[in-house]
């Protein structure tokens, strides 16, 4: 099973266009070690000619142009893009469906019935496809049982719903449903071993520790180093858990939740904000990263298990 990195960053992008922050500001002027990134999204493939695209930034075209896999050329117009998977609503990761409207067929979309509730209706990206390839839609349950993804024989996926928040234009932002933010839960049938996904995460329970320490790999939310990154740059009045955001660093941070997994777990930060100081590669941030064995996902990354 192989899962590609389209994008890393979160929303905006790293720079993002209008930010001079020491992050944004160092890597114009080419004084801070750090790579550019695109908005998060990932592709998953069970053979690695049809795949499953996580989520649609709104860098979509770019991804799919530095990913050859995605176009196989078997015929006139192709994608290897087989279907789409939405984690939750937010414009970062959903705005990307409007680039997908060529499509001769309906677009398999799969989402919770809270997301395709807030794509249809407070950004109707839904209705607007209906003028162009339309949507083949398939809600995704969250009460654990396996999904077949459509057109992808060999991949299967388990949903698992996470404390978060839906985007500020939904109705429900003040007052989150289960199903508005999930994670993705990917098996290899050949080898029984898991991967788990999940770039919006506000609360690490239990049991999702349970969950994550029976997985190969763990590739979820690293947005923020600390909860008031945003406003002590005075970018923001909203501290990360306002935004849905368990940040790296403090007392029961991400950090000391992936602590609690068992050697051997590969452990991946993804969703990063361009403010979070971890970006500069040599920064004392990443270097305490690398002593709890954590990693930092880049556009390009390729992941096996």
């Amino acid at each position: 099973m192989r899962i590609r990195v389209l994008g890393s960053s979160a929303g905006g992008g790293f720079p993002q266009w209008n930010c001079n922050c020491p992050n944004c500001d160092g890597f114009r002027r080419g004084t801070l070690k750090a790579h550019a990134r695109t908005q998060s999204s990932i592709a998953i493939s069970a053979d690695g000619s049809d795949w499953l695209l996580v989520n649609a930034s709104p860098d979509i075209l770019t991804q799919i142009r530095e990913a050859p896999e995605l176009q196989p050329a078997r015929a006139i117009r192709d994608s290897g893009i087989a279907a789409v998977l939405l984690m939750d609503a937010q414009i970062d990761h959903v705005t990307g469906l409007l680039m997908l409207r060529e499509r001769q067929t309906p677009l398999p979309l799969l989402a919770t019935p809270e997301v395709f509730s807030d794509i249809s209706s407070g950004f109707p990206i839904t209705g607007i496809l209906s003028h162009y390839c339309g949507v083949q839609r398939q809600e995704l349950p969250i009460d654990g049982s396996t999904v077949n993804v459509p057109g992808l024989p060999g991949l299967q996926v388990q949903t698992v719903s996470l404390s978060s928040k839906p985007p500020p234009y939904s109705p429900f932002r003040g007052n989150p449903r289960p199903g508005d933010n999930i994670g993705l839960l990917i098996t290899n049938p050949a080898t029984g071993q898991r991967a788990f996904y999940a770039p919006g995460l506000a609360e690490v329970t239990p049991a999702l520790i349970e969950l994550m320490s029976g997985c190969a790999v763990v590739l979820i939310d690293g947005t923020f180093w600390t909860h008031d990154e945003m406003q002590r740059l005075g970018l923001s009045a909203k501290a990360a858990l306002d935004m849905g955001h368990l940040p790296q660093s403090g007392p029961g941070g991400m950090i000391e939740q992936l602590d609690q997994l068992p050697a051997g777990i590969r452990k991946i930060l993804i969703h990063i904000n361009n403010t979070n100081p971890m970006l500069v590669e040599d920064s004392d941030e990443r270097a305490l990263l690398t002593q709890h064995g954590i990693e930092v996902a880049f556009d390009g990354m390729d992941i096996t298990f």
